[in-house]
């Protein structure tokens, strides 16, 4: 979202192709579950989640508005949604999507506000926040979901932490992912000799340093190999660090500044030896023409080293068919997913930025308790053993992953939801952002000031942004 946050861009612009090409042949499908799988489910379901004698919000469509849809299902391919599903099969609840395009999303949100004809919620991305609760396009969410909850009492510190402002809580938060990841193809490594990433992080010795070393390896431009080909392979490194430029203080709720800590200049530095080396792909100086068919593209052909961005690379909406042509065989195992790697004069820990999911509640929602049964729904699917399971099968039957990539997947998982973790606002943080990015933009295809004179140039500036962010978080009262 992006600075833009850069990484998402790429799935961004490919929506508002899908969603400005052929958005009215699209047709929901309510994928089915085995009769077995359906009563563990909705057994398991009756546990945890309210009665539907009780609930409120029940047999209602709320309107989900936004440029995506990743609640229900367009396809036989796909994953059930099983949160979705529960919601559908024991609330009688539906969904009906309010489509906008990205460029287009805050304007028509605008318009909708000021008419009566005001959808329920939408997606929640960390790089909303602050900026749509200071703007009064997104509602708080305390009357509706009680973080002291057993059902949600492990996301508190995330609600608590990150994403409230003058003591309320603007996101419906079902779970925390990891963000930024680094896929590769074992065949590949095992063709050049290299150490397993997977085997050095599980050893305590996957670090910058083993990456750049492999990087300048296996460059080679006119043979047209590059270690990487992502949007911003610079911004996931950042996030190896532990912090962001900009962060939030709990204690306070407002924000602050990095900009003189060492472990982002160390890393900076990292990022211009790896330009100095030309070891990416210079998607930047052609312009906005990468092949969106390649990004990450050229890993199963051996072209590409390493993908390494966010974790939307890893689309879980992906074919078996499109991972074989993009990344290598998963199905055989050659595909593989390891954290970012860590400094190596840092503390010794791996870091990973987050993201959240979940739903921020439109102002003046007409169905804010049906939004929050949602969420109960998704909330279960993420807290119970026999949805955990379900899913994990949907990812090895219709995706292929292999138990490797599930076992590290719960690990990454794990340090996303340990203190070795935070959240990157980007462009939620106004106008902020833009200098944010100034600062912190150092696409390893076109690196050539240092952190120290762009320190030198911005610091002040960023000071003064932070300060008229923080005087309007005081105005929100």
């Amino acid at each position: 979202m992006m600075k833009k946050i850069a990484a998402l861009a790429t799935v961004l612009i490919l929506i508002v192709a899908l969603v400005s090409c052929g958005a009215s042949q699209r047709e929901v499908i309510q994928l089915t579950l085995s009769t077995e799988d359906a009563a563990s489910i909705l057994a398991a379901a009756g546990i945890r989640l309210p009665s539907a004698d009780t609930a409120a919000g029940t047999n209602t469509v709320i309107r989900l508005y936004g440029y995506q849809n990743s609640l229900q299902n367009y396809s036989e391919d796909e994953m059930v949604q099983t949160g979705y599903w529960t919601f559908h099969e024991m609330y009688g609840c539906d969904i009906e999507w309010v489509e906008c395009t990205w460029d287009e999303r805050w304007t028509k949100l605008a318009n909708l506000l000021l008419s009566s004809d005001i959808p329920d919620f939408y997606e929640a991305w960390a790089t909303d926040f602050p900026s749509r609760a200071l703007n009064n396009m997104f509602a708080p969410v305390d009357d509706y979901i009680d973080y002291d909850d057993p059902l949600f009492a492990d996301m508190k510190y995330y609600a608590d932490n990150f994403f409230s402002l003058g003591g309320k809580c603007y996101m419906m938060i079902t779970d925390v992912q990891f963000n930024s990841i680094v896929l590769y193809n074992k065949r590949v490594f095992d063709d050049y000799g290299f150490d397993d990433p997977a085997t050095l992080f599980y050893n305590g010795e996957w670090t910058w340093d083993d990456m750049l070393d492999m990087a300048i390896e296996f460059t080679d431009p006119e043979a047209g190999r590059y270690a990487f080909n992502n949007w911003h392979p610079d911004t996931a490194f950042l996030t190896s660090t532990g912090i962001s430029l900009v962060q939030l203080d709990p204690e306070t709720g407002k924000f602050y500044s990095n900009i003189d800590d060492p472990r982002l200049e160390r890393a900076a530095n990292v990022l211009q030896d790896m330009q100095k080396n030309e070891v990416s792909f210079p998607i930047w100086n052609n312009g906005w023409q990468l092949n969106y068919e390649l990004d990450s593209g050229g890993v199963a052909q051996g072209v590409t080293l390493f993908g390494m961005d966010g974790v939307y690379i890893l689309d879980e909406r992906r074919t078996i068919a499109d991972m074989e042509q993009t990344y290598g065989d998963i199905t055989a195992g050659e595909v593989m997913i390891v954290p970012v790697p860590r400094d190596p004069n840092g503390d010794g820990e791996y870091y990973i930025d987050s993201k959240p999911k979940g739903y921020c509640l439109i102002e003046g929602a007409p169905h804010p308790e049906t939004v929050a049964l949602l969420a109960m729904c998704d909330r279960f699917k993420i807290v119970d053993p026999t949805v955990i399971n379900f899913d994990k099968k949907q990812l090895m039957e219709k995706k292929g992953w292999s138990q490797d990539m599930l076992d590290m997947w719960d690990v990454m998982y794990d340090i996303a939801h340990s203190h070795n973790t935070f959240i990157d606002f980007g462009e939620g943080l106004g106008d902020l952002s833009s200098r944010v990015s100034e600062m912190t933009n150092f696409n390893i295809a076109g690196a050539e000031t240092s952190w120290a004179q762009r320190k030198e140039s911005l610091k002040d500036t960023i000071q003064w942004y932070i300060d008229d962010l923080n005087a309007q978080i005081d105005a929100l009262g």
